[in-house]
């Protein structure tokens, strides 16, 4: 599930994003100023932070450069009064991936949260990607229809395989499979059932979102 980690030092604010967020499908997380921030994210891995740019004690335009240079792959939405909207773009420009001017509408945070993860997304297909031998395994269009069978099935024997591909060649089967799985796309059980591996799940996943996209 989603991480998401809400730095204000207003409670009720605090415990009203938490619960939108969380009957949204995402894990929220609170803190109420920077430094309680950075103390959680260096227990816990997060995808997104929600950071108020004026707080007592440590604020979020000094939380997000610290934020930036620990987590670089943490998406960041400043939040801001409408009398820091101009320091709001400052800190995009230092930094931040998107900010929202208090008071905003839910339906405008879950917008520019699901935008900010989208693109955070987008971001980590390419780099899984673009490596040459990813890129040489999937430029074969077997391979790709192999992998999202098995997405749809979740596991099946070779036979099962050859014959939902409609390749009647064997040998060609098994050299393709054989190629997923030095990828480490592929792996078999116990019963020589083939199934996705964690990194093809996240490969099949990227598939699909860049051909809905």
């Amino acid at each position: 599930m989603i991480k998401i980690l809400v730095v204000d030092d207003d409670p009720d604010l605090r415990e009203n994003l938490v619960e939108v967020l969380g009957d949204n499908d995402f894990s929220p997380f609170a803190a109420e100023n920077g430094k309680a921030a950075l103390e959680t994210l260096a227990r816990e891995t997060f995808d997104l932070v929600l950071l108020d740019s004026v707080m007592p004690g440590m604020g979020g335009m000094e939380t997000l450069p610290q934020i930036k240079r620990q987590y670089p792959k943490i998406k960041i939405i400043m939040m801001t009064a409408f009398s820091t909207v101009h320091g709001a773009v400052e800190a995009m420009r230092g930094g931040a991936d998107d900010y929202l001017t208090k008071p905003f509408k839910i339906n405008d945070l879950l917008v520019a949260v699901r935008r900010c993860l989208e693109e955070a997304k987008f971001v980590a297909c390419g780099d899984l990607l673009n490596s040459d031998d990813m890129f040489k395994c999937l430029a074969n269009i077997t391979r790709r229809k192999t992998l999202m069978l098995l997405h749809k099935e979740s596991k099946l024997r070779f036979m099962d395989i050859t014959r939902k591909l409609e390749i009647d060649d064997h040998t060609k089967v098994n050299f393709h499979l054989k190629t997923l799985k030095d990828a480490d796309l592929l792996e078999q059980d116990g019963r020589k059932y083939y199934q996705l591996s964690p990194k093809g799940k996240k490969i099949v996943s990227c598939l699909s979102s860049m051909a809905s996209s």
